[in-house]
């Protein structure tokens, strides 16, 4: 069984990239995501969410070149 998430947010840090003994990289992120709902009273509530997400290979090149702090990914 595999499930599939699709986040959508910004980046809470500068990634964080390591080089591995057999020259690979692994890039390592936290990303914010927020939901917004308005709660029993009427009020607007805003909810953050952080996520460590880590990808190795190509994504963690992509991820060195392309993802800062901040960013919408």
């Amino acid at each position: 069984m595999k499930n599939k998430v699709q986040l959508i947010g910004r980046v809470g840090g500068e990634p964080e990239i390591k080089m591995l003994e057999d020259g690979k990289k692994i890039a390592t992120i936290t990303l914010a995501t927020d939901e917004i709902y308005t709660n029993e009273r009427g009020e607007r509530v805003a909810q953050t969410e952080w996520h460590r997400l880590t990808g190795s290979g190509k994504v963690a090149e992509i991820i060195e070149k392309y993802v800062f702090k901040g960013k919408e990914i």
